[in-house]
């Protein structure tokens, strides 16, 4: 496989914060402008990795109104993902959030990754845990790999990049042409 190389920013989200806890939807939504500055100050930036350190508590709204709300604007465009989210507690909120705007969200750590929000279905699942393994990959590698036609590779990588889970990006086919390379966002 060609590994695609995508920009990212890691942004710390404390540093946004006027206190290590967040709460509530306006605090949320002064978070969210902040982020938003972030955001189009590094626009050539493809993946943004929000760091949790020094993040102390939130509650369900905070997240979704700030970070969670910002993966929902930019899907398809851009993917956003979490680091430094250690606390089971804190994690139940972001998921509680995700799962509210319907916005899936990873979570990064040394042991690999978490999924908060909305899961996809069983048959998307298995080519999401395909994609997680590889870093990336193409309809007609997805096709080979799982003995499917194009056609049924293309809708199911389609629908997981339709639906926040996946980066789609295009690239030079050998062939001349063109085709898309479908990423995980970390």
């Amino acid at each position: 496989m060609n590994p695609v190389k995508e920009n990212w920013v890691e942004v710390r989200l404390r540093d946004l914060m006027s206190l290590p806890d967040g709460w509530g939807v306006e605090e949320g939504r002064e978070v969210y402008h902040k982020l938003l500055e972030r955001v189009e100050v590094h626009s050539q930036a493809v993946v943004f990795r929000i760091s949790l350190a020094g993040v102390r508590r939130t509650d369900v709204s905070f997240p979704r109104e700030s970070v969670i709300e910002m993966a929902y604007r930019y899907r398809g465009q851009k993917g956003f993902c979490l680091c430094d989210l250690s606390d089971d507690n804190l994690a139940e909120n972001w998921d509680a959030a995700a799962l509210k705007r319907g916005q899936p969200i990873f979570v990064w750590s040394r042991k690999g990754y978490r999924l908060l929000g909305p899961l996809p279905s069983t048959g998307l699942r298995k080519v999401l845990d395909l994609i997680m393994e590889q870093d990336n990959i193409t309809t007609a590698e997805l096709a080979r790999h799982a003995r499917a036609t194009v056609s049924n590779a293309s809708n199911k990588l389609r629908a997981l990049s339709d639906g926040g889970y996946i980066l789609r990006r295009e690239q030079a086919a050998a062939t001349g042409g063109i085709e898309y390379v479908y990423k995980r966002i970390r």
